[in-house]
């Protein structure tokens, strides 16, 4: 059994989409970031950078154990599963090449984007158009890696998964991918798999909504205080 906390977010989505498509038995814990969830000493004992997702996995060869950040969970369960990874030399090359991607580039821009779309104040538009230019950067990136591939190590792997819940909100953070046809039907494609669904899916009726000032204060502009 794994404990798997999440909310319903693109980051979370990358691990949701893993564990439905193993078909490995979960258990969700809700963590509710208006509510301070992430904060809780509990909590930060599994992921002491206070973020979701995170997971326990109780049959560990060792016993319990706990893996934070989105990149190292699906290593993990790649490795535990012996799916959706490659196992030769040059793949796990490329593996590690396009995850990192995610991780730093990727990931980021596309989160840093999102937050002065919907979230910052009025007059924040050199902030705005930086993130808004890498994020089209790198779907730029993408679109190159995708020429003549259905996905971007060839076959369907982590790597899909990692980056695509942060394409599969393109047009919500005000990017459409009309410029992206490679990009446009990978999205497409990965979509359709049931197991992909089902990931994104997951708790849909919980997202964290209600945002207001005074709970702004649990998700944006912390400090080393928001851990005392």
């Amino acid at each position: 059994m794994i404990d798997f906390y999440f909310a319903p977010t693109p980051n979370g989505w990358k691990i949701s989409i893993m564990l439905e498509e193993c078909g490995l038995d979960y258990k969700t814990h809700l963590i509710r970031l208006i509510k301070g969830d992430q904060f809780k000493p509990e909590f930060l004992k599994i992921s002491p950078n206070a973020k979701m997702p995170a997971i326990v996995d109780h049959d560990g060869e060792d016993g319990p154990v706990s893996v934070f950040e989105s990149g190292a969970i699906l290593l993990y369960l790649a490795e535990k599963t012996g799916r959706f990874a490659p196992t030769d030399k040059l793949g796990k090359k490329e593996l590690m090449e396009w995850l990192f991607w995610q991780v730093g580039n990727q990931g980021p821009m596309a989160g840093q984007l999102s937050h002065f779309r919907n979230y910052a104040p009025d007059g924040q538009d050199y902030s705005f158009k930086r993130y808004h230019g890498e994020y089209e950067r790198n779907l730029s990136v993408l679109e190159r890696r995708l020429e003549g591939r259905d996905y971007i190590l060839g076959e369907y792997s982590i790597v899909d998964m990692i980056s695509w819940p942060w394409v599969l909100i393109a047009k919500a953070i005000g990017v459409p991918l009309d410029k992206f046809p490679n990009v446009s039907a990978w999205r497409n494609r990965i979509k359709d798999r049931p197991a992909v669904r089902r990931g994104v899916d997951l708790l849909k009726d919980q997202q964290n909504k209600g945002h207001n000032a005074e709970n702004a204060k649990l998700l944006f502009n912390q400090s080393a205080d928001s851990f005392k």
